[in-house]
């Protein structure tokens, strides 16, 4: 009974943590005006890249938000204001433009940034929720966070606050990506690791190619069909006629089908006509549904009608996709 108590006791606890946080998303969302718009027109005006900054738990979202906007088309980075203050003010330039986060906006140790940008010039967004703060008062636009409650019951541990300030940072991050249309496949130059990584690759990034690829004409012999099949080892021939079309292919599941007279016929009187083909640029994990779906092994990847690359089952289980 004392374990179910205990239990109880701490999902609710769990649950007034999440519904505190929710309410201040909401606020958020309401509370957004004129000064976001400017902040994102101003990013994207600047020839320059996005510093964002902020101490302690701020500094963490501050990371965060950086990482956010470089990986979806916006150039920025961290800087620690505190290191900036021994040198790394050398890291910012004429042209950037500086984001600082601090819920009071009074943080002692972002002092020397405020002033190293307002001496260079430096445009200035600050993320504060008060409003007469130091830092709201002295950058180019500022955008107040909403009054809310931290998730502790003793109102002071950065909780509620933070998760408003990193909720604001995804929305300019992905404000910024939308308006420069920055699309996955941008996103796949920028992350070509993990999983989302696997989940962006196309075709032409693992399909094999040129001397690698199973042809054969149509009025070939099947003898010689069956050496090609051998020596290329995918299980399978592409056929194709005098301009290079590919017309259809030949499987094992053909072999079987023709074994009587295999033989005497060639590879026009074999193949199965109209394969199920990929164009180059067709997603990984696509194309692996296609062959889980027809139940194959292979697929011919076609530029206007003509084989340019062919992919194996093994091909996308070895990027990482399963």
């Amino acid at each position: 009974m004392i374990k179910k108590l205990k239990n109880r006791k701490l999902i609710e606890i769990g649950q007034r943590v999440i519904d505190r946080e929710a309410k201040a998303l909401s606020s958020l969302s309401v509370s957004l005006n004129e000064s976001f718009s400017s902040a994102v027109a101003l990013i994207l005006s600047s020839s320059g890249r996005v510093i964002v900054s902020g101490m302690g738990k701020s500094g963490h979202i501050a990371r965060k938000i950086a990482a956010t906007m470089a990986s979806t088309g916006t150039p920025a980075h961290f800087v620690h204001p505190a290191e900036a203050s021994h040198g790394d003010l050398g890291m910012i330039v004429k042209g950037d433009v500086v984001i600082i986060l601090s819920n009071s906006g009074e943080t002692p140790e972002l002092a020397n940034l405020i002033a190293y940008s307002r001496k260079c010039k430096i445009s200035m967004i600050g993320i504060a929720q008060n409003q007469d703060s130091t830092l709201l008062r002295k950058t180019d636009i500022s955008i107040v966070l909403p009054e809310a409650e931290e998730a502790c019951e003793s109102g002071v541990v950065p909780t509620t606050s933070t998760t408003m300030t990193l909720a604001l940072g995804d929305a300019l991050a992905i404000a910024l990506m939308e308006t420069k249309n920055f699309t996955n496949n941008n996103f796949r130059e920028f992350h070509p690791g993990g999983k989302l990584g696997v989940q962006l690759s196309r075709a032409k990034d693992v399909m094999h190619t040129k001397s690698s690829l199973p042809l054969t004409e149509m009025n070939t012999p099947m003898a010689e069909v069956l050496i090609t099949m051998s020596k290329k080892g995918f299980g399978i021939v592409g056929v194709i006629d005098g301009n290079g079309t590919l017309l259809g292919t030949i499987t094992d599941g053909d072999l079987r089908r023709n074994m009587d007279t295999l033989l005497s016929m060639c590879a026009k009187d074999v193949m199965t006509l109209n394969p199920k083909v990929i164009g180059p640029t067709s997603l990984l994990v696509q194309s692996l549904e296609i062959m889980n779906k027809k139940e194959i092994t292979c697929l011919f990847i076609v530029d206007k009608n003509k084989p340019v690359g062919i992919l194996h089952i093994h091909d996308c289980l070895r990027a990482g996709l399963n």
